[in-house]
Parts: structure tokens; C-alpha cells; sequence
């Protein structure tokens, strides 16, 4: 079996390594010493220079190609969790530089994963494995060949972002793990300086842990979101402390424990000054203290301004003015903290770019038990991006955050749509006080222009094309706005913040004082998005290959013969380049080209039919069964008549994280018989 090209690379510096190990040049030279020694001392002058087989005969003999076999043990790939990987991961490439196992004891040769910098301080964690996952306690053993369940551990600390191997769902579920999270503080000549001891009590940023389960179809669970308060470890003599951490559930189960983690939480390198446990419980203390008596004036301050608000006029009890928000831990927190300027550095170039990126992450209501209301539940950022999948809530809150960093004034509106349904989407108020709707599930863009009720009949009203029919409140992560105009109805309202008669804004120094950078020691910053976890031409071509497989067996079972036409199938992919590009910018550029390109692969008596559909997940029997609904895709695969010929062409455009437009295209040409 050939191996990839990355794999011999990997190899050839195990064995390079091990021969330096063993220094293996000295025996070659000291062979070729004893060669020349025995040509001098010879009668006979005339022997040959020795040959590279000789050399190696003599290697052989003297016992040194068997020590160096005997010494080098090769990791398995199965350790490697190369066989949960899903098709079209690039999970053959090297890991991040500070990402790494410790793999001590399984390699006798030490393979070089992180470059440590020795002016900096790291703390370094280890998840040793879980425990107690008793939602698995039965889990089945797997069949051969059937693809599990797994569990992948995501964290997040000051701008860092890693996440684990996909391990099989068990009840005690084999994580095996090490992360390098660098140490250091971010103020003026302080991150040139290695940290100590001091220093580092003064970080007060949580370890973000996530853990998102993925059934065997793809889709994803938040199993738990964990805060890790990890400054214990400073008052460990050796720098070094083993401690489980126990994972609770999410929204209303968050009371209740779903699992533990074994973990093991070092300083490297090691600080010369050993804390003292009162040290460190008194400076975490102050910081909560600080942060609840924030939190309490901010509550006080809140209840007096909703109270004038309701004096303005009593009908605004109605409106949906939404100050708090539950987390998924079930924590009350101010809106605006889960707003933030984001910037997405080199993987978003556009506000567009990053409304579709936010249309193709998934939908899903917060998940609840029974029935009644469902449970409100706003993601943090990191949760959300793990998952891969969130309410309107989240979607707004994202797009808003990366707008505010493309340097837009962005805003997230709580309001209504059709049938009075809660909703949540951006606006962007321009210099010039054009306000734009950004719908954060599609992507579309709407221009508003304010009804004014009181002009007569005669003169012309623009027509909303936009969902919305109530907005109750406006907000980002510096300012509140409540709607007290007479009427909430989006149509008539006017966006003019300046104007106290319309909008009644909160105290920006009441935002700040809990919503601010440096007043949410429990509250991470929002993490950096990371590039895309896919080959789109792999993932593209894999995917391509199983619908395929699907028509072929879908024709057969209605008693019809399949035959593919893969020039065809190549020229459909300009018209699905066009689709994306058009649902990214707004603009339709390429159907002329790819219009002639058709009308010279059809000829002269035939017909041809096309049906394109976009996916965000790219499951194959999903998307197929979900392409069958539609009364032209059953025609067209269930097309009878003389020289049909099929078609079809998959495209897949990934964006950051795990999100990714997939595309589908199915079409046949025949001859018309009529």
C-alpha cells in the first residue's frame, strides 16, 4: 500500500534521526578505515574501492542494521486517529507548532511537535481521559466498519484555539491530549517579558473548554462549556497539579454533571516563586467580589431606567426590549457582553463575505425538554462556533461582532417577523443614515426606508421587501437603544439614535462598567476564527462520487440504465461558481458563458434540464433524499427517452471553522421524441 507523500517525509526523519542517534557515521568510518588499512598491508595493490552492497553486508554482520530496527517503533495510525477521520479532512497534516501529544512513551524517538520559546512562560495541559460520560454506559460494541459517535475537546484561552482528536463516545472516553497555551500579559513592555508568578495571578482569563459531540450522520451536540480557573496550579511546589474537572450540562441541565475529565495542569518552564493557596484564593476572590458588586449596581441601574421607560407610555410593557440574556450555563448576562469587535484577519475579506460565511453555519432552536415556550438560550461565541450551529440570537451576534470589526456601525435587533415570531438580525446605520437589514440565516441585504404614516395617500410608500414587523430594541457592545416611538412596526420606525423622543438609550458608562474588555474575568474574549478544517476538492470529489452511486441505484429501482456524460457534468461548474457568487456579493456574473458552453455540448433535436441546490452540511443520503422532493429533480432522474445522457456536479466553497456552501447540481439531456 502507497503512502501519501507527507507520511515517507515523516518517515525518512524518524530514520534520519535514529541513525544520528546511533551515530551511524562513525561505523561506516571506522569500516572504511579497516578497508584501507587491510589495501596497505595487501600484496596485491590492485582491489577494488569496497562497494555500497559490501558496506552494507558488513553492517549486517557486525550486528548494526539490527540494532537500528530493533530501536525504532513507528506509531500506528489507528493511535493517530487517522481512522475516525472523516472523508475529506486534512487530518494528515502537521499540527499546529503549539499543539502537541506527549508521546514519550510510545516513541523511542522524540518527533519534534511544538517550538517552545524559552523567553516565555506556557502553561501546558494534559487530558489524561474522562470519566463518568454515563449517558454512554450502554453504549454497543461497534459492528465491523460502522462509524461511531465521538467526542472532540475544543479550547479556547487569550486568543488561542485548539481542539482534540475525535475520540469514540464511551463512558470513560480515551482523551489522550496536551495543549502549550502561552502565558503572557498584554500590556505596554510586559509581552516582551517572561511571566512570574505575580504576573500570571494577575490573568484572570478562564480556560474556555468546550466538548461537541458528532453522531454518525455529522451532526453536532454541545455536550458541556466549562470555564477552567487554572491559577491553582501556581501554588504547587514543582508546578505541577493533577486535578479532575467535572463538566456540567448545558441550558437547563446545567446543574447537572454529564462527565469528568482527568487533567493535569503544568508551568513551563517552572517559576522560581512558589504561591501560597491564600494568596491565590484571596486575588480570585477580590476579582468575583468586583465583578458581582458590578454586576449588582448595573442591576440596580437597569430596573430604574426600565421603570422610565415604562412611564414614556404603558404599551411598551409589550415590546421586546431584551437586556439579559441566559448563556448556555444558564448565566445571566447583559446582551451587549456577548457583542465584540471581531476581526477576521486574512480568512474574510468583505462584510459580505462574512454575512454568507455566517448564513451557511447551521439553524437549530435552543433544545428543550417537553413542551410549552421553547427555552431561550444565547451561545457564547466559542460554543457556537464549535458546534457549528446556533439560534438567530447567536448568527446576529456574530455577524454583528464581525461587521463592528470591518469597521461598520453595526447593531443586533430583537424584534419580530411574520406571525409575530421573535427574531433577531443586524443593522448597519451609514454615515449618511442609510440604514441596511442584514439577515444573518440567508445572507440577504435590504435597504430601509421609513413610512412616514402621516403623508397623504396620494404620495408613493416604498414597498419593505424585508421579514420584519416589530423591532423593540437595538444594541452593540457600547450602546443600548429601547424603541419608544408610537408604533414598533419596523416600517415606520426611524433610526435616528440622536433623537431621545425616538430611542431611549442606556448610560454607556453603566455598558462599560460589566460589558467592558477588562471587566469580564469570566467572560473570554471572543475567539480568532481559524481556517477551514476541509480540502473543498477532495471533500468535492468525494462527495460527487456517492450521489452518483445514489442515482445509479435510484434509476435501477424504477427499471432504468444509467449512462453519465462527465463532459456534461465538468461544464455545470461555471453556472455553480456563478450561484455562490452571487448569493456572497449580490451579483450574477458568468450565465452568458455558461449558456453557450450548453448550447454547444446539446445538439440540434435534444433538450436539456438542469436543477441546482445548495446544502450547508454535506451528507450525501441527506442531500439526496432532500433533492428528490422537488418535482424537476424527480423528472430529471427519472428521465426516459432516446440517448439520455445524466449529469452531475458537486462544489463545495468552504469558509472559516467547519462551515461550507455545498452545492449540487443534477441535469440530463435526451432527445425530444414530441
Amino acid at each position: 500500500m502507497a503512502l501519501p507523500p507527507e507520511k515517507i517525509a515523516e518517515l525518512k526523519q524518524i530514520i534520519h534521526g535514529q541513525l544520528n542517534q546511533m551515530n551511524i557515521q562513525s561505523h561506516i568510518h571506522d569500516i572504511l578505515s579497516e578497508s584501507m588499512r587491510e589495501d596497505d598491508t595487501s600484496s596485491s595493490r590492485q582491489q577494488e574501492d569496497i562497494t555500497e552492497q559490501q558496506l552494507l553486508q558488513v553492517l549486517r554482520d557486525r550486528g548494526v542494521v539490527d540494532d537500528i530496527m530493533r530501536n525504532l517503533q513507528f506509531e500506528r495510525k489507528q493511535q493517530m486517529g487517522g481512522a475516525s477521520r472523516a472523508p475529506g479532512l486534512r487530518g494528515d497534516e502537521p499540527k499546529p507548532a503549539t499543539h502537541f501529544v506527549d508521546e514519550g512513551s510510545k516513541l523511542a524517538v522524540p518527533l519534534k511537535k511544538a517550538h517552545i520559546d524559552p523567553t516565555r512562560r506556557y502553561l501546558y495541559m494534559q487530558v489524561l481521559g474522562g470519566k463518568a460520560f454515563l449517558e454512554h454506559l450502554q453504549e454497543p460494541e461497534p459492528l465491523p466498519g460502522q462509524t461511531l459517535s465521538t467526542f472532540i475537546l475544543h479550547v479556547h484561552f487569550r486568543g488561542q484555539r485548539f481542539r482534540s482528536r475525535p475520540v469514540p463516545c464511551a463512558c470513560d472516553p480515551d482523551f489522550q491530549e496536551g495543549f502549550l497555551l502561552e502565558l503572557h500579559k498584554e500590556s505596554g513592555g510586559d509581552a516582551a517579558r517572561m511571566a512570574d508568578s505575580a504576573s500570571m495571578l494577575t490573568i484572570c482569563d478562564p480556560v474556555h473548554l468546550v466538548l461537541v459531540k458528532t453522531d454518525p450522520s455529522g451532526d453536532t451536540t454541545l455536550v458541556s462549556s466549562h470555564h477552567l480557573e487554572w491559577r491553582t496550579v501556581l501554588a504547587i511546589d514543582n508546578s505541577r497539579q493533577n486535578l479532575p474537572v467535572e463538566l456540567m450540562g448545558i441550558g437547563a441541565e446545567s446543574k447537572v454533571p454529564v462527565g469528568l475529565l482527568e487533567m493535569r495542569l503544568e508551568i513551563l518552564p517552572r517559576p522560581s516563586q512558589v504561591l501560597t493557596d491564600d494568596v491565590i484564593s484571596t486575588q480570585i476572590g477580590l476579582e468575583r467580589n468586583r465583578t458581582a458588586e458590578r454586576e449588582r449596581l448595573f442591576l440596580v441601574y437597569a430596573k430604574q431606567w426600565w421603570r422610565e421607560f415604562l412611564q414614556i407610555r404603558p404599551t411598551h410593557q409589550n415590546r421586546l426590549v431584551k437586556i439579559f440574556a441566559q448563556d448556555e450555563n444558564s448565566t445571566n448576562r447583559p446582551v451587549c457582553a456577548f457583542v465584540r469587535p471581531l476581526r477576521a484577519g486574512r480568512l474574510l475579506d468583505t462584510p459580505r463575505q462574512a454575512s454568507r460565511f455566517i448564513s451557511v453555519i447551521g439553524y437549530e432552536r435552543a433544545p428543550a425538554v417537553g413542551g410549552g415556550q421553547p427555552r431561550e438560550l444565547w451561545s457564547s461565541t466559542h460554543a457556537f462556533l464549535c458546534k457549528n450551529k446556533g439560534d438567530c440570537e447567536d448568527h446576529a451576534v456574530l455577524l454583528c461582532s464581525l461587521l463592528l470589526g470591518f469597521g461598520l456601525n453595526a447593531f443586533v435587533c430583537v424584534g419580530t417577523k411574520a406571525k409575530s415570531a421573535a427574531h433577531s438580525w443586524v443593522m448597519t446605520l451609514a454615515t449618511d443614515g442609510l440604514v441596511t437589514f442584514w439577515e444573518s440565516l440567508t445572507g440577504h441585504r435590504y435597504i430601509h426606508h421609513a413610512i412616514n404614516p402621516d403623508d397623504p395617500p396620494i404620495i408613493d410608500q416604498p414597498i419593505p421587501q424585508y421579514p420584519y414587523r416589530t423591532v423593540g430594541c437595538v444594541f452593540n457592545h457600547q450602546n443600548f437603544y429601547a424603541n419608544s416611538q408610537p408604533s414598533d412596526n419596523v416600517d415606520v420606525c426611524r433610526f435616528d439614535f440622536h433623537d431621545e423622543s425616538l430611542w431611549k438609550a442606556m448610560s454607556m458608562d453603566a455598558i462599560e462598567s460589566v460589558c467592558g474588555p477588562k471587566n469580564l474575568p469570566t467572560w473570554p474574549n471572543l475567539p480568532p476564527l481559524v481556517p477551514s478544517i476541509y480540502d473543498a476538492a477532495l471533500m468535492s470529489n468525494d462527495l460527487e462520487l456517492q450521489i452518483r452511486a445514489l442515482v445509479v441505484d435510484h434509476r435501477k429501482d424504477i427499471g432504468l440504465t444509467t449512462v453519465w456524460d462527465d463532459e456534461l457534468s465538468y461544464l455545470l461548474t461555471p453556472a455553480l461558481a456563478a450561484y455562490e457568487l452571487e448569493r456572497t456579493t449580490g451579483v450574477s456574473a458568468g450565465n452568458e458563458e455558461f449558456q453557450h458552453a450548453i448550447r454547444r455540448a446539446v445538439p440540434d433535436g435534444h433538450t436539456f434540464k438542469g436543477f441546482p441546490i445548495q446544502f450547508i452540511h454535506h451528507n450525501a443520503r441527506r442531500a439526496f433524499a432532500t433533492s428528490l422532493r422537488s418535482a424537476v429533480c424527480q423528472e430529471i432522474l427519472s428521465c426516459r427517452g432516446d440517448h439520455v445522457r445524466l449529469a452531475v456536479r458537486v462544489r463545495i466553497y468552504t469558509y472559516p471553522e467547519s462551515a461550507c456552501a455545498v452545492w449540487i447540481m443534477f441535469a440530463c439531456k435526451y432527445r425530444s421524441v414530441l
